[in-house]
């Protein structure tokens, strides 16, 4: 089980040496086998009593451990990890200029949220709001007060339960002004939105209303999505960057569909991924505050915005989609300070990091990184192609800089994505299968992401080892082909901890209407 741990029931134990048969060979009789004790002192690691004993799993120790050896055991613990660099399932920025590294570690200390003590932390911040928010476009009323209004969260997830917040708060008040029932919201989006916004509508007793793909189309459907809305809509995620093929929905189509059927339901764009690509790679594509009905935008710093996990940003078109009543004013540190967050305490070196980023790059920078990551990503394309793959991303500038991709079934291979993905994991890559979301799930595809360190010589490396990949894969025999997806199945299973998975949760926990119940929807990393 990751992330959700149960505690375990095992008791702390030190390693032990099995019983050895003894040996004739004279004066090999009475050597000594056991761990060091208590007392024994060496100056390397590895000749410490700490090397010899499990490392405490399950309780906290009673005595102290040397720094050296306490740093180099989880060192060579976390040496199990898989190298981020060829972790092509992630949005997630795993390269970061060594004088942006420094600030971050400088700042490590520093509570963001202690305002009174770092004040400059705050402006810094500020900052970042202002640069994000003209990006998107955001309208000048040439009243501040009433200009947009954004804040810095630990990612998306963070930024898109706050914008699910305010849509909730504002239609309920608009509900009870009118005198009508205001206990059933739904919110309409599609059926790929990641997994953060099956947990809004959990989390706060919001109905989803899905549009669903289909074998042909994986965006959101604006005809659909329109259709949907009644009454007691709260408002309408539209995705720029799906996660699946990284795909832009039709933002401005279904803001022409509200405004021509005047209908008052407010858009949320999710940019968490696409919010620093697409307005340096197609500035004229309309997704952002020029569309009347785009309230509120969510974009994550530590994806396309180039800085390590984890920062995201929310901003509103205006306070008036940010009800006052969900802003809570407080003392706490010694100075009045206004706070909508799920959190409280939190780092500010994340957030100095983005401000780094976005004035060292500028556009121009941010420009040439995003067509370099759209040209790599076009070519890889290419590659896959001439290995017969079907395209599944419409790439060259169109969508994110990544390639979804998958088998062509009337090549009759024997083996799957999922055989192909776990072939790559042993040359070093993370390469993931999945299925695509509901109503379309027996599509099986693979992604792979494109990110600034992957660069077109890394690019190449990976094509080379898709076509050993292949070869070895093909060489097998049918009868081969299935041990070998038992074995990826059950490699699979036990990387995350359980035998099978099951369609639902354990527990009493009644879900009968999110994907994870009824389709058992899988999500793709983000």
């Amino acid at each position: 089980m990751v992330h959700l741990n149960r505690v375990s029931t095992l008791k702390e134990g030190e390693f032990s040496l099995p019983a050895r048969r003894k040996s004739t060979v004279p004066g090999l009789e009475h050597i000594s086998l056991e761990a060091p004790g208590e007392d024994d002192f060496s100056t390397s690691v590895y000749g410490s009593r700490f090397a010899a004993q499990d490392l405490p799993a399950h309780e906290i120790p009673e005595r102290e451990m040397p720094r050296d050896v306490a740093y180099r055991l989880i060192k060579d613990e976390l040496s199990l990890d898989g190298n981020p660099m060829l972790n092509l399932a992630s949005f997630v920025t795993t390269y970061m200029e060594e004088e942006a590294e420094k600030l971050m570690q400088e700042a490590l200390s520093k509570n963001f949220i202690d305002y009174e003590e770092y004040p400059q932390s705050a402006e810094i911040q500020n900052r970042c709001v202002n640069m994000i928010a003209r990006l998107y476009n955001a309208p000048d009323t040439g009243d501040e007060t009433q200009n947009a209004i954004g804040t810095s969260c630990i990612g998306s997830s963070e930024a898109i339960m706050l914008g699910t917040l305010a849509m909730k708060k504002r239609w309920q008040n608009k509900r009870k002004a009118a005198g009508k029932p205001y206990d059933k919201p739904n919110i309409v989006m599609n059926s790929a939105v990641q997994v953060c916004w099956e947990k809004a509508a959990r989390y706060f007793d919001i109905e989803e209303k899905y549009v669903y793909c289909t074998d042909q189309r994986y965006v959101l459907d604006p005809e659909q999505a329109v259709d949907l809305v009644d009454e007691n809509t709260i408002g309408i995620c539209v995705i720029l960057g799906l996660t699946y093929t990284g795909e832009y929905e039709d933002v401005k189509e279904v803001d022409r569909l509200l405004r021509e059927r005047d209908i008052d339901c407010p858009i949320h764009v999710d940019a968490a991924s696409g919010g620093f690509v697409a307005p340096f790679v197609n500035p004229n594509l309309q997704w952002d505050f020029r569309l009347e009905k785009v309230v509120s935008i969510n974009v994550s710093g530590h994806k396309y915005g180039l800085v390590y996990p984890g920062v995201g940003w929310v901003v509103w078109r205006s306070p008036e989609y940010l009800p006052q009543e969900l802003i809570f004013n407080i003392n706490y540190l010694g100075a009045d300070q206004a706070s909508f967050t799920l959190n409280f305490s939190k780092g500010a070196s994340h957030v100095i990091a983005q401000y780094y980023t976005l004035i060292r790059l500028g556009k121009r920078g941010y420009r040439s990184i995003m067509l370099n990551l759209t040209r790599t990503a076009d070519y890889l394309q290419e590659q896959l192609e001439e290995l017969g793959f079907l395209i599944m991303s419409p790439g060259h500038g169109r969508s994110l800089p990544l390639v979804a991709f998958r088998l062509d079934p009337d090549d009759g291979h024997d083996f799957d994505e999922f055989a192909l993905a776990h072939q790559l994991r042993e040359r070093g890559w993370v390469v993931p299968a999945y299925t695509m979301a509901p109503h379309s799930e027996k599509l099986k595809m693979m992604r792979v992401v494109v990110r600034e360190d992957f660069s077109k010589s890394r690019c190449d490396n990976l094509v080379n080892d898709i076509k050993l990949a292949l070869k070895t894969l093909t060489e097998m025999d049918a009868a081969s082909v299935e041990k070998y997806k038992k074995h990826v199945e059950d490699a699979v299973s036990h990387r995350h901890g359980h035998k099978k998975r099951s369609k639902k949760p354990k527990g009493n926990l009644q879900d009968n209407h999110s994907l994870q119940a009824t389709h058992d929807k899988s999500h793709p990393i983000c």
